[in-house]
């Protein structure tokens, strides 16, 4: 009789189980997350951040970043590797050639996969001839 009333116990807590809508693991978007942090800080450290935009791109362009649409094209086209943004400087650009140190940074995930990238420039020229034309960082 025991061995009953333990079976008949069994059934009804996994019918509950059932009835009460146990939480199961859902993907909430068919997109693999895409959200990035992106700051130009002054110096080496990053410590004096100058500017700084948010980015998500999955599985639309937003955020804070002016131009949402061309900078999530212009990471696409990189696949995540982000040092595909350092073209070559405009070499039609002169700059000065002191040092005074610029530092750009992208944190957060790209389809998915976890990114941090920083990048340091000489001097604000330097780094505005080398992204030239890049919208990731033109904000």
């Amino acid at each position: 009789m025991r061995y009953r009333i333990a079976a008949v116990s069994a059934a009804t807590l996994l019918t509950l189980a059932g009835a009460t809508g146990i939480a199961q693991a859902q993907p909430t978007s068919l997109y693999a997350p895409s959200a990035v942090v992106l700051t130009v800080a002054q110096g080496e450290d990053e410590a004096t951040v100058i500017r700084a935009s948010t980015l998500s791109c999955a599985p639309t362009a937003q955020g804070t970043h002016p131009d949402p649409q061309a900078a999530c094209a212009a990471l696409a086209a990189t696949a995540g590797t982000l040092d595909a943004l350092l073209a070559a400087p405009d070499l039609n650009r002169a700059c000065p050639m002191h040092y005074d140190p610029v530092t750009v940074t992208a944190q957060g995930v790209w389809q998915g996969s976890r990114i941090s990238w920083k990048h340091t420039f000489s001097n604000a020229c330097a780094m505005s001839a080398t992204l030239n034309g890049n919208a990731v960082f033109a904000f």
